[in-house]
């Protein structure tokens, strides 16, 4: 059972008692009367090919309370296309697969680019950015939930708990971010736990009390990639196409929206999804180029608030970050050894040693172009740039799934 405290600015939702799935669903269905439900899923062509999307689409099946699901497919042929089309079948819900390579969807990526308008480039950002496209050009729903791919721990429950916040619409929450623990037989989440705290709280040290750091720790875990919102926010809000996405993401609702309509909620008991290798070595693969997405993120959020970063900020933020996350460690190790769980003290420890590179690393990137943001342009300013782009996409991606 989770505690019930609440920490930071925004709200917290535990999992207290014993929670009723039938229930929340149940209230899920009446809600989703005058507060229809989108569901995003983001996939790779592989991921149909692993262990958790069998169980995702058999979870999804059991859902009664969801208007649409819109699968966006990336690096898949038209073959794997109408493959996953069927894969998909046994799901009640009106479901649409965007076949991100496919002839028209390419179109639509041209037309933006004959206007100047940047979609970035491949990946969950710009997947998510296009599915809100298409879910506003069919005005059928409300809300938009989204969800990895590759979640192998996945139930309907998850679902449920991440969507009741904002279906709901006596409690007024416009975004709501999923949290859960991320253990095995070893505690996991090592950007979120070795970096993003760390980082965060001596960013606070260095620059004072800061409403978007405050803000930021408020999250139990900031990366997770597990939210619902209103389609009013999907609208307003640019979303960053790089590992920047899920800091970038919440930059823009803290930008757009008191924090007193966001809430976080314990979604899971246990999640598990693929790892990334740390690749120390290698800042544009696994975790150090997720890190070096992150920190540039964070840095960009605060400059555009205000906060001057200079070399000298810089060199001291790379010291007292190492020291607080040297500090940090120890707390796990503690955490870990109370709970009969494997510690490695030296992984670990390298960890923070990259970590500490990839802050350097984007100091440097963030003072040769502080203007460098990967930011997609908002659904409203495509919409003006292009009054017709919605039913472009809209027809694209119908006439794909006839």
């Amino acid at each position: 059972m989770s505690d019930f405290y609440q920490t930071g600015i925004i709200t917290t939702l535990h999992n207290l008692g014993k929670p009723s799935l039938e229930r929340i669903e149940g209230e899920l269905e009446q809600f989703g009367k005058t507060r229809p439900v989108a569901l995003v899923l983001p996939s790779l062509y592989s991921e149909f090919e692993g262990p958790a999307m069998p169980r995702i689409v058999e979870e999804l099946a059991k859902v009664k309370y969801l208007c649409e699901v819109v699968l966006v497919l990336d690096k898949a042929t038209e073959r794997e296309f109408r493959k996953v089309r069927e894969f998909l079948a046994p799901i009640k819900s009106g479901v649409s697969v965007i076949h991100n390579d496919g002839k028209r969807v390419q179109e639509i990526y041209d037309t933006l680019k004959r206007n100047e308008l940047d979609a970035g480039q491949r990946g969950k950002g710009r997947s998510a950015w296009l599915a809100y496209g298409y879910i506003l050009a069919s005005g059928k729903c409300d809300v938009i939930a989204l969800h990895d791919c590759d979640i192998v721990t996945y139930s309907r429950e998850m679902l449920a708990r991440l969507c009741y916040p904002v279906v709901n619409p006596n409690l007024d929450y416009v975004f709501c971010k999923g949290y859960y623990s991320r253990v095995t037989n070893k505690m996991h989440g090592r950007v979120t736990r070795l970096l993003i705290t760390p980082l965060v709280r001596s960013l606070e040290m260095l620059t004072g009390q800061h409403r978007f750091l405050r803000f930021l720790d408020s999250f139990r875990y900031p990366l997770a990639g597990e939210f619902a919102m209103s389609t009013d926010l999907a609208r307003v809000n640019r979303i960053p196409w790089d590992w920047g996405l899920e800091v970038g993401s919440l930059a823009e609702v803290y930008r757009n929206y008191s924090p007193r309509r966001v809430c976080q909620v314990d979604i899971a008991a246990n999640y598990e999804h693929k790892h990334q290798a740390l690749s120390a070595g290698d800042a544009e693969q696994g975790l150090m180029k997720m890190t070096v997405d992150i920190c540039k993120s964070i840095f960009r959020t605060l400059a555009s608030e205000g906060v001057i970063f200079s070399d000298g900020l810089f060199k001291s933020l790379s010291v007292a970050y190492l020291r607080m996350a040297e500090d940090t460690i120890m707390k796990y190790e503690a955490d870990a050894a109370i709970n009969g769980l494997e510690f490695d003290r030296h992984e670990e420890a390298n960890a923070v040693e990259a970590f500490t590179k990839a802050i350097r690393l984007a100091a440097q990137v963030y003072m040769e172009t502080p203007m460098g943001t990967p930011l997609i342009p908002n659904w409203n300013r495509v919409t003006s740039a292009i009054p017709g782009i919605l039913e472009m996409l809209k027809t694209a991606v119908d006439r794909d799934n006839q």
